[in-house]
């Protein structure tokens, strides 16, 4: 064995590779870093799907939903309410009305803003159940497409059954032609 053998096989051996050590203490080794950051997505993905996987809502998420159900039926309620109000005690009615017009503009446009966001995401929320469920519905569209067929083809052989036990009373033409027709249907298939 030459001296440039000995040489490369000092640097380059067959155990560990001197100049890529060498190189990875200022350098990161792509090809590790890269499996690494892969590794942690990974993980981060896992994670993030476990949270959002669990269909079950805790206690917290069941309150702030039954919380976000009171505002449209208290202003529906509340709405109706006034009109009792303004048949049953007019004055008392009108004197309310009259405070209201010492409610300055910029109060208004506030909460035009947050009825506006409220009712918005509730909006965006309920549109995105939807779009789950319709999601959900396709998915069962398969088994509803063969379930069909089976009922038909039972439909077919029960109507097919009837047909061939019925006594033959009194002719009719309209079904004797169905049945040319359906014959020659079957010949053809068959």
């Amino acid at each position: 064995m030459g001296l440039i053998d000995r040489l490369f096989a000092l640097l380059f051996g067959n155990g560990s590779n001197v100049v890529r050590d060498t190189v990875e203490v200022f350098r990161e080794n792509a090809e590790a870093g890269a499996a690494r950051e892969m590794a942690l997505r990974k993980q981060a993905l896992a994670q993030m799907g476990a949270e959002f996987a669990t269909p079950r809502k805790g206690l917290f998420d069941r309150f702030m939903d039954a919380v976000n159900r009171i505002p449209r039926p208290a202003m529906a309620l509340g709405t109706l309410g006034l009109f009792v109000a303004a048949m049953v005690d007019p004055v008392w009615f009108a004197a309310r009305m009259q405070g209201l017009v010492l409610v300055p503009e910029p109060l208004w446009w506030l909460m035009g803003a947050v009825v506006s966001f409220y009712f918005g995401a509730r909006y965006q929320a309920k549109g995105q159940e939807f779009q789950r469920s319709i999601a959900e519905t396709m998915l069962r569209a398969p088994q509803v497409t063969a379930g069909i067929a089976r009922l038909k083809a039972v439909e077919e052989a029960a109507l097919w059954q009837v047909l061939a036990e019925a006594p033959d009373q009194a002719a009719n033409p309209a079904l004797d032609a169905w049945k040319k027709l359906e014959a020659r249907r079957a010949a053809h298939d068959g």
